[in-house]
């Protein structure tokens, strides 16, 4: 065996999604801030993007999280989020598998029965509450940045279905959120490929069609994922999503940041107040607890401040080589998986 580098990462999932977390054999990138230290990956060292996703080692069903020390000081540790084709500035999924990994292997102190930590995340600050009980992180409760609205109801040309309705609302990316039945679907797994499809083709219609800007962040915009809801039957009760994530798959958890996005949306058309909340389930079957845990204003607009909160469980423990002789060590798709 010959490897010119060698990675350790931690398995872990959360209510099905893959999201491991880089434990060892990656110093941190050069920046002031986390969104700097993700610009850098993302514009001058996206080879370990690719060569923990892509084939031969990744696989589009999957994404991995790096831990750094915090470029603030009322944060515990820093987070840069990877997924199969882009850096979002905030996961909910991967912010709960990250904390699970970091208290139960003793990168950070367990404290029972509540670890109080705060991330340090590109979209900033994500205070986090684990309870923990003989070693085991039992639940992960994170308190998201800040989210909004800004489109009710706005008009999208999509190929193949004509003009269809949706909402856009940051929840830590920009989600274009759709009433799933007024398409024909009623979220169940045997949909998935035409949800994906489907999805695919949203996020292409509304990357060109609606203008969406974080109004303190500009280099934050334009839609990045596709959400088809279930109807909201009221505070308490659960609800269905699917989120289609680029290349072309279905978010196996009911997704973090969807679940803020559409709180956001909840609460600006009057379904959701302060205080209240929902149970948000996966395409599998998964959930997670979302509630509103204040109102706020984003660049003068109203937004939410809300929580979400699920389990997660560790996989395994893999050590990533790579050989300098390998052809394929820079990774490589191919569409019959990774769809355009």
């Amino acid at each position: 065996m010959k490897w010119g580098r060698t990675v350790t990462v931690i398995g872990c999932h959360v209510g099905g999604e893959d999201n491991h977390v880089i434990v060892g054999g990656v110093l941190p990138p050069p920046g002031a801030t986390m969104f700097e230290k993700k610009r850098y990956l993302e514009t001058q060292a996206d080879e370990l993007r690719r060569w923990l996703l892509l084939e031969p080692r990744g696989k589009p069903a999957l994404c991995v999280n790096l831990v750094t020390p915090s470029t603030r000081p009322d944060c515990d540790v820093g987070l840069i989020i990877m997924e199969s084709t882009d850096y979002p500035p905030m996961s909910g999924s991967n912010t709960i598998c990250t904390v699970t990994v970091l208290l139960e292997t003793g990168m950070l102190p367990m404290r029972e029965p509540v670890t109080t930590i705060t991330l340090d995340t590109p979209a900033g600050p994500v205070p986090v509450e684990a309870r923990c009980r003989d070693g085991k992180v039992e639940r992960v409760q994170f308190t998201n940045v800040p989210c909004f609205v800004t489109h009710l109801g706005a008009k999208l040309d999509v190929e193949g279905l004509g003009q269809i309705a949706v909402d856009v609302a940051y929840g830590g990316a920009f989600f274009a959120i759709v009433d799933a039945p007024s398409l024909g679907f009623s979220v169940e797994p045997k949909e998935a490929r035409d949800l994906v499809t489907l999805g695919n083709r949203i996020v292409a219609a509304a990357k060109q069609q609606l203008t969406a800007s974080h109004p303190e962040n500009p280099d934050i915009q334009g839609v990045t994922f596709a959400e088809l809801a279930m109807p909201f039957a009221g505070p308490d009760t659960v609800s269905r999503n699917a989120v289609i994530v680029a290349p072309g798959r279905i978010d196996r958890s009911p997704c973090g940041t969807g679940t803020s996005a559409r709180l956001a949306v909840l609460h600006a058309r009057g379904q959701l107040g302060a205080g209240q909340g929902f149970v948000h389930e996966s395409i599998i079957g998964s959930r997670f607890d979302a509630t509103i845990a204040a109102e706020v204003k984003v660049g003068g607009r109203p937004g939410i401040v809300p929580t979400i909160a699920g389990q997660a469980w560790i996989t395994g423990v893999f050590q990533h080589g790579v050989d300098p002789s390998d052809p394929f060590r820079h990774g490589f798709t191919l569409p019959d998986m990774w769809f355009a």
